[in-house]
């Protein structure tokens, strides 16, 4: 069965990234079960693998660290829901492709429970949610992905926008894509008073219809 853990106030990142690589390496070795950890950063900017330089606008104003996940830049912050994803694909054939697309629908499962119609696109990744008004339509992110592999053992996961302060996401260009029509949201900003205990309950009851069983878990140390 899948561990389920949830942190209470703000993770530090390097703390958390040195917690998560040792329970994956722990998972790869036979020495700890998968597990799913939902935590809160502080604000901060994170760059994956294809991350550019000039995709950080704001390089001064929150912390940035280089990371070895797929993707570019983005932002960790409160009102975010973090959730580090360690899963052994060996015991789950092996796909990559289909591991994330099974993330993506995690989140797009979960987004349903709150009436949210939430879409994959292609050359764009994550989550995206259509918004329209008169004379005007546009695409806004509600949640990124981003995740590495070792030894077949995931780790890094997704990041889902809860109720973060949005214009945090100014000082980067998040996930490289700049085009007026696509921009950032939350369910918060879609007008939906949901807090993170009822975004961690559809969370889980959507990844458990996806993954399998969990039960309630300890943090990694």
């Amino acid at each position: 069965m899948i561990g389920w853990a949830v942190s209470t106030g703000l993770v530090d990142y390097e703390t958390a990234v040195a917690a998560m690589e040792a329970r994956a390496a722990a998972i790869a070795a036979g020495e700890a079960d998968e597990l799913v950890w939902l935590l809160e950063h502080p604000p901060l900017y994170t760059a994956g693998v294809s991350a550019k330089d000039s995709d950080l606008l704001a390089p001064d104003r929150f912390p940035v660290f280089r990371t070895g996940r797929g993707g570019q830049f983005t932002y960790h912050g409160p009102g975010q829901r973090v959730a580090y994803v360690m899963i052994d694909l060996r015991q789950r054939g092996r796909d990559v492709t289909k591991f994330v697309e099974n993330l993506e629908h995690w989140i797009i499962d979960a987004l349903a429970d709150f009436n949210v119609k939430g879409e994959i696109r292609d050359g764009r990744v994550g989550v995206w949610v259509e918004r329209k008004g008169p004379g005007w339509s546009r695409e806004d992110k509600i949640a990124a992905i981003g995740v590495r592999l070792r030894k077949w053992v995931s780790f890094h996961g997704i990041a889902f926008n809860v109720e973060p302060d949005l214009e945090h996401f100014s000082g980067i260009t998040p996930c490289g894509i700049s085009a007026p029509q696509f921009g950032v949201t939350s369910l918060v900003d879609l007008g939906l008073p949901v807090t993170m205990s009822d975004a961690d309950a559809a969370l889980r009851a959507s990844f458990e219809r996806i993954f399998g069983a969990t039960e309630l878990s300890q943090p990694p140390a």
